[in-house]
């Protein structure tokens, strides 16, 4: 039986997260199976991830490399084929180039909360998403996260981390940027001044009154990003 496992984790790829239910032995031996995989990590054969997770290490000159950040949570992000959440945060901040940080802690937007778990060497924490999760939405999704933890981003200044969100945002073609702007309606206060005042600064002529309106004029948003980065801040309360 053990040779029947070796062949079948020959035949995944590096950094492949596996569980027993990737082997049809299982059927019909499930506990043998579990043993033969918890022996094959006491061997060094193959690398635990967390519990009933295993993978084949990935040995580059500099030394070992953890699996990509997408198979170690994969099964958290999709069920039954269906997206049901993304990942963000600190891998968005470094993914955007908005940091070189190399996260330590992997962050999952999601309609629901959950737990915090650990993975190997990450953390993983759940953030709470309002809207709806889609391969079209996640990648505003992510942008508009990115605005929701400016003040998070790591290893940078202010006026560097919203040059790069302009930059990002300026790009937008105009179906994205439609989608962008309700998609901000369900975020903080914050998300909507931001994303209404970089708007304004890339795009003066872009529509932004529906972000506007959602705003307190009494509310400020102290964000430390200097007026000759964007002018207009004032206007929609950020200081």
């Amino acid at each position: 039986m053990t040779d029947t496992i070796k062949n079948t984790i020959d035949k995944f790829e590096i950094g492949y997260i596996f569980t027993v239910n990737d082997f049809l032995i299982t059927v019909k031996s499930p506990k043998n199976v579990s043993k033969i995989l918890n022996e094959l990590v006491t061997t060094g054969y193959i690398r635990k991830l967390s519990k009933g997770k295993f993978y084949k290490p990935q040995i580059s000159k500099y030394g070992e490399l953890q699996p990509d950040t997408y198979q170690i949570v994969k099964d958290l992000i999709q069920k039954d084929g269906k997206l049901i959440g993304y990942i963000t945060g600190y891998s968005a901040f470094n993914d955007f180039a908005l940091t070189t940080q190399v996260p330590a802690i992997l962050e999952i937007g999601m309609r629901k909360e959950k737990k915090a778990i650990v993975r190997g060497i990450y953390r993983i924490r759940f953030i709470r998403q309002e809207n709806t999760i889609t391969k079209e939405n996640i990648p505003l999704l992510r942008l508009l996260d990115c605005l929701r933890f400016f003040k998070n981003i790591p290893d940078t200044t202010s006026d560097d981390a919203c040059r790069r969100l302009m930059y990002l945002i300026g790009k937008l073609d105009g179906q994205e940027l439609f989608r962008i702007k309700k998609l901000a309606l369900k975020y903080t206060p914050q998300v909507i001044a931001l994303l209404g005042v970089i708007l304004k600064t890339v795009k003066p002529q872009e529509d932004t009154s529906m972000l506007f309106k959602k705003l307190n004029p009494l509310t400020t948003y102290k964000l430390g990003i200097s007026e000759e980065i964007l002018p207009t801040q004032k206007k929609w309360n950020i200081q």
